[in-house]
């Protein structure tokens, strides 16, 4: 489950390759980034999460912001009254609902679903008048070439 993952209707032009984790990233403005991607990228000095940012070091020290977030794989008990499941949820989303998180499991109410615990990243929406190199295509880059 290493990789990207899309911010459910924000980025309806997104495009998953293969099952390694590669993504093609158009017109996307938020996307997950699980914390097992986050530590293999800071342990091969790619990238680090410094004070709540995605900090690339390929990049000179970009940095855009993380919040703390989950990827909903499943459902383990109950009923998924929330629609949760395939869902990205911040811990804020997640405290409005009465979640309690624990590692890999979130609870609301009765039931418990399957997690991956990450960050969503926070990436400036494309504008016709931006330049090809703007901090965007360097975060979609440094996705696209590093990951993996």
């Amino acid at each position: 489950m290493n990789g990207c993952r899309i911010w459910p209707g924000v980025a309806p032009h997104f495009r998953a390759l293969g099952r390694e984790g590669w993504c093609r990233l158009e017109g996307v403005t938020k996307l997950f980034l699980s914390q097992a991607q986050l530590e293999e990228w800071a342990l091969a000095d790619k990238a680090d999460l410094r004070e709540g940012r995605l900090v690339v070091a390929a990049e000179g020290g970009t940095d855009w912001p993380l919040t703390p977030a989950v990827h909903v794989l499943q459902l383990v008990s109950g009923e998924d009254t929330h629609q949760l499941v395939s869902r990205v949820k911040t811990e804020e989303q997640l405290g409005r609902l009465g979640a309690e998180q624990m590692a890999d499991s979130i609870l609301v109410g009765d039931s418990a679903y399957e997690v991956v615990p990450g960050y969503v990243a926070e990436v400036g929406a494309p504008s016709p008048e931006r330049k090809p190199n703007s901090e965007t295509d360097l975060l979609a880059a440094f996705i696209l070439n590093k990951m993996g």
